[in-house]
């Protein structure tokens, strides 16, 4: 498979309704930044965020479209239901992006469904957010072009695991028969990136630790917490 997003970092420029980046021109810029700063490609949110970026970056850069929703009757709520795949298909994402863990979705829609139905609408790649090894390989069977760790540690059954996973990533790469696989998840430090490297993963997401300002303070924030018992607002 000729893929759409090149060997190297994506950068994850999200914001939820109750996050302080939210709203705004605040996404594009982030995006603009992290294409400026060697990003290949930019993983967002909502058909607002998504064409938002790719107006900033007039295109220059792939999007990896997802839309965000909660539903009453399951835990899957990265691109769960058909409404959410027809508003990407629509988008101007470049590859569509949802949850393809083993948890039911709402409304007792099936996985393989969705992609059939946007293999028949849409000549867009399709990526899956697995959590375990098994589900890699079933959505490299329902024929995703890609299979990213991004639930890893998100489900019940993965609650625990250790994140980044270098062990599963290259038993994805050994594995997994067509589609690209991804690393994503749990990447914070430069020696994180360099472990999922070393086995030969070569696209990788990073989102939090370079996206999300309120928690990377608070990261530094616990340091002085947990160093004498002050904090860094203490004079």
């Amino acid at each position: 498979m000729e893929t759409i997003i090149p060997k190297g970092l994506v950068v994850s420029c999200q914001a939820l309704r109750n996050e302080p980046l939210y709203g705004g021109d605040t996404i594009p810029k982030m995006a603009l930044a992290a294409k400026l700063g060697g990003a290949v490609g930019i993983r967002a949110n909502t058909v607002r965020d998504i064409n938002a970026i790719y107006r900033r970056l007039k295109g220059g850069l792939p999007i990896i479209g997802l839309i965000k929703r909660d539903y009453p009757d399951s835990p899957v709520y990265i691109t769960p239901t058909l409404k959410e795949a027809k508003a990407l298909i629509g988008s101007r994402c470049s590859v569509i992006a949802m949850d393809a863990t083993a948890r039911p979705r709402p409304n007792g829609v099936q996985i393989a469904d969705l992609v059939r139905y946007i293999r028949a609408r849409s000549d867009k790649p399709i990526m899956a957010d697995i959590a375990t090894y098994e589900e890699a390989m079933a959505a490299d069977e329902l024929g995703f072009d890609y299979v990213s760790t991004t639930m890893r540690s998100y489900t019940e059954e993965t609650k625990g695991c250790a994140i980044p996973d270098p062990e599963l990533c290259a038993r994805l790469l050994r594995d997994v028969k067509h589609a690209t696989v991804v690393a994503e998840g749990g990447i914070n430090s430069c020696d994180g990136l360099r472990e999922i490297l070393d086995t030969g993963v070569s696209h990788v997401i990073i989102g939090g630790a370079i996206t999300r300002p309120l928690s990377i303070t608070q990261t530094y924030v616990n340091v002085f917490s947990s160093h004498g018992g002050f904090t860094a607002s203490e004079n």
